[in-house]
């Protein structure tokens, strides 16, 4: 148990800002199996995000509410997976080579493709949100949860099923799991589910279809020009398929 506590604060250490206890003896293989617990720490920011716009919209626009629960989530993972989506836009927006593509994504400096980009993201993000909380807000709220594990889950699946860019395994990154096991997975497949038990509704599995879809051709397209794939481009992905989710959820709201 000792050990699994440890687990869990080696994630929420690597994935958020969260003050969690330190320790000296990391190695890669902890953070490993800290990927687990990748979608609990999708149910802690969402966490933070559903109470922000429910405290928050007796008194303020919905719309001001989203924005500032975007805001809430942002600061607790510190970016994390925004700067990753960032540096992949400028990577595989400004280079032609894989050499040059890994050159990019490293370079601190953001350009007009990540600028742009994220731009795009987070209006897609806040208008998607605004409307389902129109429609019915007690689904928008659910969605978010949703949102916020079920990206997190289909990240650690291209972590399953793809390989690390070799080029890229040698520089001086700030450490990354790199692999996932069956059981490690299944692991974060239970803490996936209930998620979706949320709305009581057989059709929300309906949802992963889209979304896996997207990660599958994130995964064609990162292993044909990089061979495999970078924290950035784990960080692309869960914000695309976040934003996936958002815009299935607006089509699918009706039946569920």
């Amino acid at each position: 148990m000792k050990q699994e506590i440890k687990i869990f604060f080696t994630a929420l250490m690597f994935y958020t800002r969260i003050p969690c206890p330190k320790f000296d003896d990391f190695d890669e293989e902890l953070l490993n199996k800290a990927t687990r617990y990748f979608p609990l720490i999708g149910w802690i920011v969402a966490s933070g995000a559903v109470l922000t716009v429910y405290l928050l919209h007796f008194i303020l626009p919905l719309s001001v509410c989203v924005i500032l629960s975007l805001a809430v989530s942002v600061l607790m993972t510190g970016s994390f997976h925004e700067d990753g989506f960032a540096d992949s836009c400028d990577g595989f927006g400004g280079g032609w080579t894989k050499t040059r593509i890994l050159d990019i994504m490293k370079d601190s400096r953001v350009g007009t493709y990540a600028v742009v980009g994220l731009i795009l993201l987070f209006l897609l993000k806040i208008s998607a949100t605004v409307e389902l909380l129109q429609h019915d807000f007690i689904f928008g709220l659910k969605t978010i949860f949703l949102a916020h594990v079920l990206s997190r889950f289909t990240t650690e699946t291209l972590i399953f099923t793809h390989e690390y860019s070799r080029e890229d395994a040698t520089s001086k990154v700030k450490p990354l799991a790199k692999k996932l096991s069956v059981k490690n997975l299944f692991i974060s497949l239970l803490f996936t589910l209930p998620a979706f038990l949320l709305f009581q509704n057989v059709w929300i599995f309906v949802v992963f279809i889209p979304v896996y879809l997207m990660k599958m051709y994130l995964a064609r397209y990162f292993t044909k020009w990089i061979d495999g794939y970078t924290g950035d481009c784990l960080g692309a992905t869960q914000q695309i398929t976040e934003v996936i989710i958002y815009l299935a959820m607006l089509i699918l709201w009706k039946f569920i």
